[in-house]
């Protein structure tokens, strides 16, 4: 990953399987607007939709918002 923030790992995930923001929104129910200000930096989702990307890119919630394992 680029980064260990949500904005920049959200960006990885969706480049990685060549997804655009505005596939991404439709696919978890938002606006494209939406998810362009999360790979901002300037919102963040809800639980809901981290549950959602979650499981539109097959990883875990602490994979897309950068929690490591101690």
């Amino acid at each position: 990953m680029e980064g260990t923030n949500f904005s920049s790992i959200l960006k990885c995930y969706r480049l990685g399987q060549k997804l655009k923001q505005a596939e991404v929104a439709s696919k978890v129910g938002v606006s494209q607007q939406c998810v362009s200000e999360w790979e901002k930096g300037k919102t963040e989702p809800t639980l809901t939709y981290l549950w959602r990307l979650a499981d539109l890119f097959d990883v875990t919630i602490d994979d897309l918002v950068g929690r490591k394992k101690f």
